[in-house]
């Protein structure tokens, strides 16, 4: 699984390794791994046929450097996503559907790392109308923009510095349960399955804040979809935005939110310049489409059945 954080024995001179840190014998290692991994990549039937560096880093060092586990998530990324095109390959962050999730809510990417290393991503809504939520189309937006900050340095005055897990904060404020009756099952499970086993990073905490006094409810028909071990990264935000400075530095935060990176609307503003600098990539299906007939050396691609 490498949806979330796991046990971390011996894992810190491995992300270190898989960060470019440590001797010059682990750079080399570290180069000599991801070339591998790039010869494994483009022979694979099972794949597309291209990969950006900076993505194949993220799986490599999700995986803690170990070559054999990050083929496995590699794999099993490309199968779910092929599995459900219409969420994570028949997309354009410019057609209306991108542009009516956008207008009505934020998914935006903070800038900065935490003292962990770790990235912070927030998603708030702009608009509380219910009926302007489209679950399946909300999805496909929410993973174009993790796509392009997965292909985006998150240090740019550092590039070789890769985030060592990440953050989610969703804000609560405006919704209802009509809200949670526009969810889509199908769309739910593939989203929680997605981040639960294929996601080139670790989740270590996802915080929701501004929660509702029928949060018990709204948990209710998520939960079963959650597996336990990424259920226990949720800590809810009952009271007040004093708790969640406890784990996510301030200064981090969009000013609407007490903090100092900028307000939402700069942040939004950035966000939609990098999705349009990224359109031509995330809408070439040589980086993301298996193809089903045969692709290099006659194979057949069925991971599913």
């Amino acid at each position: 699984m490498s949806g979330a954080g796991g046990k971390k024995t011996s894992t810190v001179t491995a992300e270190q390794t898989a960060n470019g840190g440590g001797t010059a014998a682990d750079s080399q290692r570290l180069k000599s791994n991801l070339g591998e991994l790039l010869t494994w990549f483009q022979a694979n039937d099972k794949l597309p046929q291209e990969i950006e560096p900076l993505l194949l880093r993220r799986f490599y060092q999700c995986m803690y450097g170990d070559v054999e586990e990050t083929k496995k998530l590699i794999e099993v990324n490309y199968a779910l996503r092929n599995k459900h095109p219409h969420l994570f390959i028949q997309r354009d962050p410019q057609d209306d559907d991108s542009r009516r999730t956008f207008e009505y809510a934020d998914i935006l990417p903070l800038p900065g790392l935490t003292p962990e290393k770790y990235k912070v991503s927030l998603y708030c809504f702009r608009d509380f109308d219910p009926y302007k939520m489209h679950h399946t189309e909300d999805t496909r937006a929410f993973f174009m923009v993790t796509d392009c900050r997965f292909v985006t340095p998150d240090d740019p005055n550092d590039p070789d510095v890769l985030s060592e897990g990440e953050v989610q904060i969703f804000d609560m404020k405006g919704t209802t349960m009509r809200h949670i009756s526009r969810l889509t099952i199908s769309t739910l499970r593939a989203y929680i399955k997605f981040l639960q086993l294929a996601f080139p990073v670790r989740l270590r905490a996802i915080h929701m804040v501004n929660c509702p006094t029928y949060l018990d409810r709204i948990v209710s028909v998520v939960k079963p979809f959650i597996s336990d071990e990424v259920f226990k990264l949720i800590r809810f935000h009952t009271v007040s935005m004093d708790s969640l400075y406890e784990f996510v530095p301030r200064q981090m935060l969009p000013e609407e939110y007490g903090g100092g990176a900028g307000s939402l609307a700069d942040l939004r503003t950035q966000t939609q310049k990098t999705l349009l600098d990224h359109r031509d990539y995330l809408m070439n299906p040589k980086h993301w489409l298996v193809e089903k007939t045969e692709k290099r050396n006659g194979g057949s691609w069925r991971f599913f059945k």
